[in-house]
């Protein structure tokens, strides 16, 4: 990465490349980590903010009213799981969790599917719009609002059969060490992770104009930015005009490298790693999605657990 000094760029090593080479008892590296896990709680603070201003309305503009939602949900349950369909197969009778699951609109088509879903979130109001689409839908869902880092780990320990993400959410993490400990705590032995998450390429590195594709940033590039948080897309535009601090979040975009070491770092083990195309016609031949697929090691003769 580069450093600016007056009107000079001088490259220097990244914190990242110092902590790699540290033990992890290092005093170095847990005061570095230490750091970061303030920085990371608060940015939760204000991302809670964030998410808990306008939430509501922004999921009607988009859905519907939560009968609304329940009954497109209802009419295809599948259909709802979109691109994750695929990875979430036989999850009959199984305990499965969904972090930062927002308006858990795809954990109420798993429990329409016969799962036991659990949904941690931040947002009251995603809680909210969640709760009443799971009440139109006459399904119950476990919702906790909760920082996911601040989930207490004595209480889950051990009780999932997956652990699902998905879509714009691992920007949210400074440290993605963490977040992985946490999952691969949460799974039971032989229990999977999935992640379906917008690829690097696509949100660091290359963007589109007209028939144009440009490389608009630093793939490497592992600084904080702020960006409205995302649900303001969805709201009037006279509510999106609004300038307000709290809907700004503070976000870190990851390369694929480092969110896959990270995960194969905590134990799990990397089942796939699946790259989905654009299909839009000025993008074609850039990846859009990725999916990640862990596996906690593991037999499944473990003695099954009440969710």
């Amino acid at each position: 990465m580069s450093l600016s000094i007056g009107t000079e760029q001088i490259a220097v090593k990244s914190l990242s490349s110092f902590l790699r080479c540290m033990d992890q008892d290092d005093a170095c590296r847990k005061a570095a980590k230490s750091y970061m896990q303030k920085l990371q709680a608060q940015d939760a603070d204000r991302n809670g903010q964030a998410w808990n201003d306008e939430a509501y309305r922004a999921w009607i503009n988009r859905f519907g009213t939560p009968e609304e939602a329940a009954a497109k949900i209802k009419r295809d349950p599948i259909g709802r799981l979109g691109g994750l369909a695929d990875y979430l197969t036989d999850c009959n009778d199984q305990c499965v969790i969904n972090l930062l699951g927002s308006h858990a609109g795809k954990a109420l088509a798993l429990s329409l599917l016969g799962a036991n879903v659990t949904v941690v979130d931040i947002s009251a109001e995603n809680a909210a719009y969640a709760g009443k689409t799971a009440e139109a839908l006459g399904v119950s869902l476990n919702y906790i609002v909760s920082d996911v880092l601040k989930l207490p780990i004595a209480e889950h320990k051990g009780r999932y059969d997956k652990v699902f993400m998905e879509l714009g959410i691992l920007h949210y993490f400074i440290d993605l060490e963490p977040l992985a400990d946490l999952i691969e705590q949460l799974l039971k032995p032989g229990g999977t992770f999935i992640i379906q998450e917008f690829h690097p390429v696509s949100t660091k590195l290359v963007t589109t104009r007209g028939k144009r594709q440009i490389v608009f940033g630093n793939y490497f590039d592992q600084s904080l930015h702020t960006r409205s948080v995302a649900f303001t897309k969805h709201l009037d535009p006279s509510h999106q005009s609004e300038e307000r601090e709290e809907r700004t979040v503070y976000l870190r975009e990851w390369t694929l490298g480092e969110i896959v070491t990270t995960f194969a770092q905590a134990g799990l083990i990397v089942s796939r790693l699946d790259e989905q195309p654009n299909m839009k016609i000025n993008d074609i031949g850039l990846p859009k999605l990725f999916t990640l697929v862990c596996v906690k090691p593991g037999g499944t003769k473990q003695i099954q657990r009440k969710c």
